[in-house]
Protein backbone atom coordinates (compact mmCIF):
# COMPACT_ATOMS: atom_id res chain seq x y z
CA UNK A 1 0.00 0.00 0.00
CA UNK A 2 2.82 2.43 0.78
CA UNK A 3 4.20 1.89 -2.72
CA UNK A 4 0.83 2.58 -4.33
CA UNK A 5 0.36 5.80 -2.36
CA UNK A 6 3.94 6.91 -3.09
CA UNK A 7 3.31 6.32 -6.80
CA UNK A 8 -0.01 8.19 -6.64
CA UNK A 9 1.81 11.14 -5.08
CA UNK A 10 4.65 10.94 -7.63
CA UNK A 11 2.21 10.92 -10.55
CA UNK A 12 0.22 13.81 -9.10
CA UNK A 13 3.40 15.90 -8.87
CA UNK A 14 4.47 14.70 -12.36
CA UNK A 15 1.12 15.74 -13.82
CA UNK A 16 1.32 19.19 -12.26
CA UNK A 17 4.91 19.75 -13.41
CA UNK A 18 4.35 18.54 -16.97
CA UNK A 19 1.02 20.30 -17.51
CA UNK A 20 1.84 23.62 -15.85
CA UNK A 21 5.42 24.76 -15.03
CA UNK A 22 7.03 22.72 -17.85
CA UNK A 23 4.39 23.57 -20.47
CA UNK A 24 5.52 26.63 -22.39
CA UNK A 25 3.08 28.99 -24.10
CA UNK A 26 4.29 27.55 -27.44
CA UNK A 27 3.22 24.06 -26.31
CA UNK A 28 -0.08 25.23 -24.87
CA UNK A 29 -1.08 27.44 -27.77
CA UNK A 30 0.31 25.07 -30.39
CA UNK A 31 -2.08 22.31 -29.34
CA UNK A 32 -5.01 24.44 -30.55
CA UNK A 33 -3.76 24.84 -34.13
CA UNK A 34 -5.77 23.56 -37.07
CA UNK A 35 -4.74 20.85 -39.50
CA UNK A 36 -1.51 19.11 -38.55
CA UNK A 37 0.21 22.30 -37.34
CA UNK A 38 -0.56 21.24 -33.76
CA UNK A 39 1.68 18.15 -33.95
CA UNK A 40 5.14 19.57 -33.00
CA UNK A 41 3.82 21.32 -29.88
CA UNK A 42 1.69 18.38 -28.83
CA UNK A 43 4.49 15.86 -29.45
CA UNK A 44 6.93 17.91 -27.36
CA UNK A 45 4.40 18.17 -24.54
CA UNK A 46 3.62 14.44 -24.67
CA UNK A 47 7.37 13.69 -24.66
CA UNK A 48 7.70 15.54 -21.35
CA UNK A 49 4.96 13.33 -19.91
CA UNK A 50 6.64 10.21 -21.33
CA UNK A 51 10.01 11.17 -19.88
CA UNK A 52 8.65 11.84 -16.40
CA UNK A 53 6.57 8.65 -16.42
CA UNK A 54 9.64 6.67 -17.47
CA UNK A 55 11.68 8.25 -14.66
CA UNK A 56 9.05 7.39 -12.07
CA UNK A 57 8.89 3.83 -13.39
CA UNK A 58 12.69 3.58 -13.19
CA UNK A 59 12.72 4.79 -9.59
CA UNK A 60 10.01 2.22 -8.86
CA UNK A 61 12.38 -0.47 -10.14
CA UNK A 62 10.90 -1.24 -13.55
CA UNK A 63 13.11 -2.63 -16.30
CA UNK A 64 14.26 -0.28 -19.06
CA UNK A 65 11.85 -1.88 -21.51
CA UNK A 66 8.90 -1.45 -19.16
CA UNK A 67 9.93 2.15 -18.40
CA UNK A 68 9.96 2.98 -22.12
CA UNK A 69 6.69 1.15 -22.74
CA UNK A 70 4.91 2.94 -19.89
CA UNK A 71 6.32 6.29 -21.02
CA UNK A 72 5.11 5.64 -24.57
CA UNK A 73 1.68 4.59 -23.28
CA UNK A 74 1.40 7.81 -21.27
CA UNK A 75 2.54 9.92 -24.23
CA UNK A 76 0.04 8.39 -26.64
CA UNK A 77 -2.92 8.64 -24.27
CA UNK A 78 -1.97 12.11 -23.03
CA UNK A 79 -1.33 13.43 -26.52
CA UNK A 80 -4.55 11.98 -27.89
CA UNK A 81 -6.64 13.35 -25.03
CA UNK A 82 -5.02 16.79 -25.24
CA UNK A 83 -5.73 16.97 -28.97
CA UNK A 84 -9.36 15.99 -28.45
CA UNK A 85 -9.62 18.62 -25.69
CA UNK A 86 -7.90 21.37 -27.71
CA UNK A 87 -8.78 20.53 -31.31
CA UNK A 88 -11.02 23.20 -32.84
CA UNK A 89 -13.20 20.50 -34.43
CA UNK A 90 -13.52 18.64 -31.14
CA UNK A 91 -13.80 19.83 -27.55
CA UNK A 92 -11.64 22.88 -28.32
CA UNK A 93 -14.59 24.58 -29.96
CA UNK A 94 -16.06 25.35 -26.53
CA UNK A 95 -14.82 28.43 -24.68
CA UNK A 96 -14.83 29.47 -21.03
CA UNK A 97 -16.51 32.66 -19.91
CA UNK A 98 -15.18 35.01 -17.27
CA UNK A 99 -17.33 35.99 -14.31
CA UNK A 100 -17.84 39.37 -16.00
CA UNK A 101 -18.87 37.85 -19.35
CA UNK A 102 -21.21 35.20 -17.97
CA UNK A 103 -24.22 37.37 -16.91
CA UNK A 104 -24.50 39.04 -20.34
CA UNK A 105 -23.77 35.91 -22.38
CA UNK A 106 -26.22 34.16 -24.66
CA UNK A 107 -27.67 30.73 -23.85
CA UNK A 108 -25.36 29.26 -26.53
CA UNK A 109 -22.32 30.87 -24.87
CA UNK A 110 -23.42 29.58 -21.46
CA UNK A 111 -23.77 26.08 -22.92
CA UNK A 112 -20.30 26.42 -24.47
CA UNK A 113 -18.93 27.47 -21.08
CA UNK A 114 -20.51 24.42 -19.40
CA UNK A 115 -19.20 22.12 -22.12
CA UNK A 116 -15.71 23.66 -21.82
CA UNK A 117 -15.55 22.88 -18.11
CA UNK A 118 -16.96 19.39 -18.65
CA UNK A 119 -14.33 18.78 -21.35
CA UNK A 120 -11.57 19.99 -19.02
CA UNK A 121 -12.82 17.71 -16.26
CA UNK A 122 -12.99 14.75 -18.67
CA UNK A 123 -9.43 15.51 -19.82
CA UNK A 124 -8.17 15.49 -16.24
CA UNK A 125 -10.03 12.27 -15.45
CA UNK A 126 -8.45 10.52 -18.45
CA UNK A 127 -4.98 11.65 -17.35
CA UNK A 128 -5.54 10.35 -13.82
CA UNK A 129 -6.93 7.04 -15.09
CA UNK A 130 -3.84 6.73 -17.28
CA UNK A 131 -1.68 7.15 -14.19
CA UNK A 132 -3.71 4.54 -12.32
CA UNK A 133 -3.16 2.10 -15.19
CA UNK A 134 0.60 2.80 -15.13
CA UNK A 135 0.68 2.28 -11.36
CA UNK A 136 -1.23 -0.98 -11.73
CA UNK A 137 1.33 -2.19 -14.31
CA UNK A 138 4.17 -1.17 -11.99
CA UNK A 139 2.90 -2.98 -8.90
CA UNK A 140 1.43 -6.11 -10.49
Amino acid sequence: MITVFALLLAFQVKHFLADYPLQSPAFFLGKFRRGWDFLPALAAHALIHATLTSWIAAVAGASLGRCLLLGAFDAVVHGTMDRIKAGPRYMGRWKPLTATEYPASTPAQKLGNKLFWNALGFDQMVHHLTHYAVIWWLVS
